[in-house]
């Protein structure tokens, strides 16, 4: 139940640092991505994918550059991923609900 959670989150992860990249690099290709990162370029390619799907970066002939919608998306992602850390922690079990044997 965990694991896929975890997935998610390392997918994700992965995602917003390809395009940090991108933001920081831009226009910036996968093989230069996948060097910096390490990660293969199988994975830097489905991340730019979902990026693009998402409106946030698009393809150019020098490499990936960001879109009009990329500002609002890193303008709001901090809070965001507040509110999901903040679900998370009510999610706990807590000490003193621990079971008894």
């Amino acid at each position: 139940m965990i694991d896929r959670l975890e997935k998610e989150v390392d997918m994700l992860e992965r995602h917003l640092q390809v395009l940090k990249m991108v933001i920081e690099s831009e226009p910036i290709g996968i093989v230069k991505m996948s060097n910096e990162t390490g990660y293969p370029h199988h994975k830097v390619r489905y991340s730019l994918r979902v990026l693009e799907e998402e409106n946030l970066i698009e393809p150019s002939s020098q490499g990936a550059i960001t879109t009009e919608r990329t500002e609002e998306f890193v303008d709001e992602l901090d809070e965001k991923l507040d509110e999901i850390v903040e679900k998370l922690e009510t999610m706990k079990i807590e000490e003193a609900a621990e079971i008894e044997n």
